[in-house]
Formats: C-alpha cells, structure tokens, sequence
C-alpha cells in the first residue's frame, strides 16, 4: 500500500509541495522544537524567512 501512496504523490498534485522543518528555541526552557510545515514550491524562500 506505501508503494501506491508514494507512487499517487509523485504524478498528482503533491509534487508541487515541499516539506520545511524549522528549529525553534523555546523562549521559558531554552530547548529545541521542530516545526513542520508543507509549502508550495514557489513560497518555500518566504517560509523559511
């Protein structure tokens, strides 16, 4: 079944978006989160800004 969900993502639609995953530093511990976010291509720069 992954190999059909990977295949429908590559012809369809889903190509045109990329995934950004963000380092953010909490402000109270100081620790790391990660934030993921899904973009169309062309926004990608300005969501990484």
């Amino acid at each position: 079944m992954a190999k059909k969900t990977v295949a429908t993502l590559k012809t369809g639609e889903g190509a045109k978006f990329v995934k950004i995953v963000k380092a953010v530093k909490s402000a109270k511990t100081g620790a790391y989160t990660f934030k993921e976010e899904m973009v169309p291509v062309g926004e990608a720069k300005e969501a990484l800004k």
